[in-house]
């Protein structure tokens, strides 16, 4: 997780010391805040913390992406052959993209109208780079789900430790409340590449447009323009596969129990 956050900083050149002192800062505190969550017996923030491998795709595909930015970015400074071919291939993929109402056009849109023509061609790459990445990540974990039985593929799954956050006593019924969880998270997770370019746009003329002239502003508002609504997706789909192990194991319970009342009756 440190080296995640310092990826850029250590990458790039021309990084002032004030960044580099904030970034290294934070890097303590995110290695802290992991080391601490996974060390204790207990969870208490990291959801699906006891069914691999959900966290470890997401930031596997997070720091993918992170670490092919910077190799980017940094090549405009440093040329290297890995540099140009990461450059070559998200360049393909943001062309690829890059169509009428595709969220690739929607941030390439989202930038003033006198930018930079490299500045675009940064910006689409990264964003091609991004969502791909992010896309296949959704993929991955479906595979995993539907193909593969996560989470219960190596054992019984607890849905109090691995959902800290989720309170069962909040009210309504624990089944409803998954599945309604589940379907927002996936309908918010679709639509935020959508949105997002859209507000930034649409705010533009009360504040200051985000400028992405700063290769760190680039890689992370990309990383994260792209990761959370996958992150949010794959919460859906995982919170969704949860309630129905629940309504499974309801049906057995129901079923054994209509059994036992019938063997009594027949007694």
């Amino acid at each position: 997780m440190a080296l995640l956050i310092a990826m850029p900083s250590l990458m790039l050149a021309d990084v002032s010391s004030d960044t580099t002192q904030i970034v290294v800062l934070v890097a303590i505190l995110a290695f802290l805040m992991t080391f601490m969550e996974y060390y204790s017996e207990y969870p208490s923030i990291v959801e699906f913390r006891f069914a691999p491998p959900f966290n470890r795709l997401r930031f596997a595909a997070l720091f993918l992406t992170v670490t092919l930015l910077s190799l980017i970015c940094s090549g405009k400074t440093d040329p290297s052959n890995l540099a140009t071919l990461a450059t070559k291939f998200g360049t393909l993929l943001g062309n690829a993209i890059d169509f009428p109402y595709s969220p690739v056009r929607l941030v390439v849109l989202m930038l003033p109208d006198n930018s930079d023509p490299a500045l675009v061609s940064s910006v689409r790459t990264a964003a091609g780079i991004s969502y791909m990445l992010s896309l296949l990540s959704l993929f991955v974990f479906v595979t995993l789900v539907r193909l593969m039985g996560w989470p219960t593929r190596k054992g019984a799954f607890n849905v109090w430790v691995n959902l800290p956050l989720f309170d069962p006593t909040a009210g309504g019924d624990v089944l409803a409340r998954l599945k309604r969880d589940a379907g927002l998270n996936i309908m918010l997770g679709i639509l935020l590449p959508f949105l997002i370019p859209a507000v930034v746009k649409a705010a533009a003329d009360l504040i200051d447009p985000i400028t992405m002239d700063n290769p760190q502003t680039l890689i992370w508002t990309m990383s994260a323009w792209a990761f959370l609504p996958a992150s949010m997706i794959m919460r859906g789909i995982a919170m969704s596969r949860v309630a129905d192990l629940i309504e499974e194991k309801r049906m057995r319970a129901y079923a054994e129990a209509k059994a036992e009342r019938e063997g009594l009756q027949h007694a």
